[in-house]
């Protein structure tokens, strides 16, 4: 049964994820360079960007835009924009999806964000587009690597790649901008090495 906000008691607290859920997605989660064969759906592919859509990002924005590489001809454009060392995990992956952002974001603010002029506030501004765009689609890219471990499937993100030469291949004539790639599927378990370290809290947090 789904729940809506209406049917949320204002004294009820928030429900916690049980340790099966915190292992999927932080604990025993891990970045993939091997994969397994086996096929991502379409069915897979909608029902993480559907998660992916609810979390939050200002204004509503939503600037997140994702071209997913599965086909072998769209492979092939993609594996001569990536630099070697990235070639052959992509090239592996049931799926590569390119993490872009709209620089014309805010045209959709009228339908996403209609309780005032948003629009308006980005409209002549550059500086304050690029920054918004960057910033909320990468949250977006974030929420997309979670979505996808909560579907059970696992992450292999990259840098490593020419941009422009993306851009040209996937989104010419839009006002797309790529950000990364992220290669999706059931990972190899067998190809993990050790866990590599991480900051103790009080090393790179304060309290104030």
């Amino acid at each position: 049964m789904s729940v809506t906000n209406s049917q949320i008691s204002k004294d009820q607290p928030n429900p916690t994820l049980n340790q099966e859920g915190i292992d999927l997605l932080f604990l025993n989660a891990r970045s993939y360079n091997d994969w397994q064969e086996t096929d991502v759906t379409d069915a897979q592919l909608k029902q993480i960007y559907d998660w992916m859509k609810m979390a939050p990002t200002s204004a509503n924005c939503s600037p997140a835009r994702i071209v997913f590489v599965r086909s072998a001809e769209a492979k092939a454009r993609l594996l001569p924009t990536l630099m070697e060392g990235n070639v052959e995990k992509t090239k592996s992956a049931p799926v590569t999806a390119i993490i872009a952002h709209d620089m014309k974001f805010y045209d959709h603010l009228p339908k996403l964000f209609p309780h005032t002029d948003a629009k308006s506030w980005f409209e002549g501004n550059d500086a304050l587009t690029e920054e918004t765009a960057m910033r909320n689609g990468t949250l977006q890219g974030a929420y997309f690597m979670m979505a996808v471990r909560a579907a059970g499937l696992d992450c292999g993100p990259m840098s490593g790649f020419d941009a422009d030469r993306v851009n040209e291949e996937f989104f010419k004539g839009t006002d797309f901008k790529a950000n990364f790639l992220c290669n999706i599927g059931v990972g190899d378990r067998t190809s993990l090495f050790g866990r590599s370290p991480r900051f103790a809290f009080d090393e790179v947090c304060q309290v104030l």
